[in-house]
């Protein structure tokens, strides 16, 4: 009598838990619609880097309250900030750190979707064009935020360096403090603390445990 109760319940909890952890990344947005957008001209798809994402939203943090009427940003922070800074905050291994070969950089003042952004903001000359179609890009990253009662703001790093051995994360990221905006290719919702970069993926891991063994039991 109570197996279908206790399928029913399981699927419930299963589902629910599933849709919790899949949070909307807007960085994760414009880095995949990137690479669409690079396979429908058959270049390669690039690698979508969690270093270079963390480097991006800490740029952005440098550039609040620069947005202009027009989606453009007055922003340019040293370059040694990427070594000084950038990296260190976001737990980037320091050999690892190469040459950032080009970035995009925009903003609006009202939530646009990865497309708009992409062709309204980020997009909106042949220079930007020429650099996403770039033939040596071997990786990218991105970064997404939003100033309080104020604009959203994209950066887009790419790269050209050998994947998988460059802008590595410490422990897999383990110590990032990322208390605003979101960044590719990591697991943590936007605007999520570092308690959450660091505990989330296991506490859903454990969660989902426990109901797959209390589905067993039922069932």
């Amino acid at each position: 009598m109570w197996k279908p109760f206790g399928l029913a319940l399981c699927i419930l909890c299963l589902s629910s838990l599933s849709a919790a952890g899949s949070q909307e990344n807007p960085a994760d947005e414009i880095t995949n619609l990137i690479n669409a957008n690079r396979a429908s001209t058959k270049l390669a798809k690039l690698h979508n880097n969690a270093g270079l994402g963390c480097i991006a939203l800490q740029f952005l943090s440098q550039c609040a309250g620069n947005c202009s009427s027009n989606g453009t940003i007055s922003c340019r922070p040293p370059a040694a900030n990427i070594t000084e800074v950038y990296a260190p905050n976001c737990g980037v291994e320091l050999p690892t750190v190469g040459v950032i070969s080009g970035y995009l950089l925009g903003c609006h003042w009202s939530r646009l979707s990865a497309d708009q952004a992409f062709s309204d903001v980020l997009r909106r000359n042949e220079k930007a064009a020429s650099l996403v179609h770039g033939k040596d890009l071997t990786e990218l990253g991105a970064g997404f935020m939003k100033e309080k009662h104020g604009a959203f703001y994209w950066c887009i790093l790419f790269s050209n360096e050998i994947t998988n051995s460059s802008f590595v994360l410490e422990q897999g990221g383990r110590g990032i403090e990322q208390k605003f905006g979101c960044f590719s290719g990591s697991d943590a919702p936007c605007s999520a603390g570092k308690k959450l970069v660091v505990l989330g993926g296991s506490l859903m891991k454990v969660l989902l445990s426990i109901l797959q063994a209390s589905f067993l039991l039922w069932c």
